[in-house]
């Protein structure tokens, strides 16, 4: 097992003298030799001190766990059959993976339609959500898949209008949603916005719900990154003031006039900014969910991190007692944007381990018929196998998965081959497939039957985007039909088996050799 005892990581920018030779119990080299510079974590923190806790370069990065946890989705197998078929006709010609639906639901009432088992969760006020919004709004409505508006982004907006400590106007925001709701088609998807102890205390959800549309909010008490709130960098120094006075905690502090000096001086060039962290109370939440019905919301979710298992027999139990529309549980080492990374490497739940608590909890629950509310997991899933084995890990309470870094670099790949095209500059490894963005983006041509005259306004991070779903929509498939499921709610934790004893006594999945014993007894009876 690999565990995180660098004192070097390329999300520092730091590194050992001695390479690959360093100590085991410390991640120190073998020998630190008097004269060496400091390229390593030790050695940075000696002259940028709190600097080195967060990965860098911020802003234009996604960050995410570098430790490799005891049990993954990488122990567990999906198992196949050639027996039958579920949500089909068991017909040769019928049970093909082309007719393998994917549509899903969320909400109480199965009102948040999904063209594909995926939400992307929050992403917020970091640099590199609002840089790349375009290409994640416009190509998440166009698959059918729901987008959240991550926290904060009321009060980092400069030209937010914010009275007797509500906001009134945030032009970001409206963009973001309205961005969105502008590319949604037949109802499917939807455009939900988050909260956290500084948005809820701004009224943002319901400026959000009553002028600006959104389908949805969603209460946050945390996520598999981190322990603590949202945090981000500031370059400006009276964006950091403004922030420090809308009541955010800055550091250093940016109305000190000794600190407003060293910034002048350039002894610093970063502000950091951080959201508090909520205290939960199930009288607390079931408030909140009443006051945002009150104010509109049809639909409610509640996105959780990977806290203690006590927490999230809460975050299930308190779900359910409030009809929550869906709740989203995010494993240990996920991660988007600036989260402290040994935080992110040595706190909170693995998924594995979540997820299977999950799955039991809901399970208590569901045996006293008592309403347990549509599950989406997420933290680390990038592709269709591990897509399906989520699904199936917490089935039949999971209806979808939570992605973020995917969808995120698949945008910002799809922006970056687009700027090479118009600059006539796109590497020979591209040109081999043409030098158009039709020739480049395999559903060009698609998108460009399908929407007419309003192609020309999709960016190629939408494109990047969509063509990713649509490979993961067509992996997905195959898996499904390979194991005869030909709908998501007919994947079962039987789909998938385990391959070593641990993930079995964590997961409740059987053992590959002693999946089907019952039905083998039979068989060769």
């Amino acid at each position: 097992m690999t565990l995180t005892r660098y004192n070097a990581t390329a999300s520092t920018l730091t590194k050992n003298r001695t390479g690959g030779d360093w100590c085991p119990i410390s991640g120190m080299c073998v020998t630190c030799v008097d004269g060496c510079i400091g390229m390593c974590e030790i050695g940075k923190s000696a002259y940028r001190g709190h600097e080195v806790i967060y990965p860098q370069p911020f802003g234009i990065i996604t960050t995410a766990s570098q430790k490799a946890y005891p049990i993954d989705l990488s122990h567990f197998n999906i198992m196949g059959t050639a027996v039958g078929a579920h949500g089909i006709a068991a017909d040769s010609d019928k049970a093909i993976f082309p007719n393998v639906s994917l549509d899903t639901t969320l909400g109480h009432d199965g009102g948040i339609k999904l063209r594909l088992p995926i939400v992307i969760p929050g992403l917020g006020s970091t640099n590199v959500a609002r840089d790349n919004w375009d290409g994640l709004a416009i190509g998440s409505a166009m698959a059918g898949v729901p987008l959240t508006v991550g926290e904060n982004v009321c009060a980092m907006d400069v030209d937010s209008k914010i009275v007797r400590g509500k906001v009134k106007f945030s032009p970001d925001l409206e963009r973001r949603v309205k961005l969105y709701k502008q590319w949604q088609r037949n109802g499917y998807g939807g455009i939900f916005v988050q909260a956290n102890v500084e948005d809820f205390r701004l009224g943002v959800l319901e400026y959000a719900l009553q002028e600006l549309g959104a389908d949805g909010v969603e209460l946050k008490w945390g996520q598999g990154a981190k322990d603590i709130g949202g945090e981000v960098k500031i370059s400006n120094l009276e964006k950091a003031q403004l922030l420090r006075k809308r009541g955010y905690i800055v550091l250093p502090d940016p109305l000190d006039p000794f600190v407003v000096k060293e910034f002048h001086k350039g002894t610093f060039t970063e502000f950091e900014r951080h959201s508090r962290v909520g205290m939960v109370t199930k009288e607390g939440f079931l408030k909140q969910v009443k006051q945002l019905r009150s104010a509109g919301a049809k639909y409610i979710s509640l996105k959780t991190g990977a806290y203690r298992p006590a927490d999230l027999a809460r975050a299930v139990k308190f779900s359910s007692i409030a009809k929550i529309d869906y709740l989203t549980v995010d494993g240990a080492g996920g991660g988007t944007g600036m989260s402290p990374w040994r935080m992110m490497n040595e706190w909170g739940v693995p998924g594995v381990e979540l997820w299977s608590l999950t799955h039991q909890y809901c399970e208590r629950l569901a045996k006293k018929g008592q309403y347990v509310p549509p599950i989406v997991v997420a933290g680390g899933f990038i592709l269709e196998d591990q897509l399906f084995k989520g699904l199936s890990l917490c089935a039949p309470y999971a209806n979808a998965i939570g992605m973020a870094r995917g969808p995120l670099a698949a945008v910002m790949v799809g922006k970056t081959i687009g700027k090479a095209i118009e600059g006539h500059q796109l590497p020979v490894y591209f040109q081999r497939f043409g030098g158009t963005r039709e020739s480049v983006f395999v559903t060009a041509d698609w998108l460009k039957r399908e929407y007419g005259k309003d192609y020309n306004d999709i960016p190629t991070s939408a494109i990047g985007l969509y063509t990713y779903f649509d490979r993961l929509a067509q992996g997905l498939r195959q898996l499904m039909a390979g194991n005869r499921k030909f709908t998501i709610k007919h994947i079962t934790r039987d789909d998938i088996a385990s391959l070593t004893p641990e993930a079995t006594r964590v997961s409740g999945i059987p053992l590959v050799s002693d999946v089907d014993a019952r039905e083998v007894d039979r068989i060769l009876a």
